[in-house]
């Protein structure tokens, strides 16, 4: 039976690349391609594939991420080959950890050593929890060593500039048509997120909350909970057009949570 593959990475090219040589390979199965870290644990959960191909840096969610994720939900976790940038003391971790990884720009010899591994691992009548883990000692291992981010500041392009604005700054998100508007107390703008997820895993999760699933709010910035029909609401926030966001229904318990109506 071939090993049923899915393909993760943000770059149209490097994934177009990675399924050109795979097809080259015998015994694999491309069953799916993602391009970002949340289709990433949909995908797998939908599959459930032996072998992912996952990229390490991508915007939002990364390949580590990921891996977190699925160990939080416990999911049943295939085995992954990274495609990884890092520089050589990250790369000894992979090694040390026994999961494998492929340096970009890829080699097809390379793809073939990294399948043969994986179809090695397949055959071992082991059972899936030293894959975990072993993930999840080079996660903590890899997360370690990298540089700590800024998130008090998040990217907002408005009239052709790239503005750094405040977290604390920040109203409320909303996507439409695949476009995440991002509302101040003083300006309006878009994000470069994808996805209203990708952007919360950039916000501080104790200020900021997904009141529907349009719409992420700043805790501390809603004016006022103002009562809808039906025993709905809707939250009138802190801008300058003191805008009217929806509350949706499943997310009305939390809302009466965090103000004790």
């Amino acid at each position: 039976m071939p090993l049923t593959t899915l393909i993760v990475d943000d770059e149209q090219l490097a994934r177009d690349e990675l399924h050109y040589l795979l097809k080259q390979v015998d015994g694999v199965q491309v069953v799916a391609q993602g391009k970002n870290g949340v289709e990433a644990i949909s995908l797998i959960r939908e599959h459930s594939p032996d072998l992912v191909f996952l990229d390490v840096q991508m915007p939002g969610l990364d390949g580590f991420g990921v891996i977190k994720k699925l160990l939080d939900k416990k999911v049943s976790l295939p085995q992954f080959i990274f495609a990884t940038a890092f520089d050589q003391y990250a790369v000894k971790a992979f090694e040390v950890n026994a999961i494998d990884y492929l340096l970009k720009p890829f080699d097809k010899k390379r793809i073939v050593q990294a399948v043969e591994k994986a179809k090695s691992q397949k055959n071992k009548s082991e059972s899936p929890s030293p894959i975990a883990g072993q993930l999840e000692a080079l996660t903590k291992l890899l997360e370690a060593q990298k540089p700590r981010k800024d998130t008090s500041k998040v990217m907002v392009r408005a009239g052709g500039r790239l503005m750094l604005v405040d977290q604390k700054d920040i109203c409320y998100a909303s996507i439409e048509d695949g476009v995440i508007s991002i509302v101040t107390s003083q300006m309006e703008g878009q994000s470069n997120c994808r996805t209203l997820e990708e952007l919360l895993e950039t916000l501080d999760d104790k200020q900021f909350w997904r009141a529907h699933r349009g719409f992420v709010v700043n805790i501390n910035r809603i004016k006022e909970v103002v009562p809808w029909f039906k025993s709905s609401y809707q939250l009138r926030m802190d801008d300058k057009k003191q805008s009217e966001v929806p509350v949706s229904r499943a997310q009305t318990k939390r809302l009466r949570e965090l103000f004790n109506l």
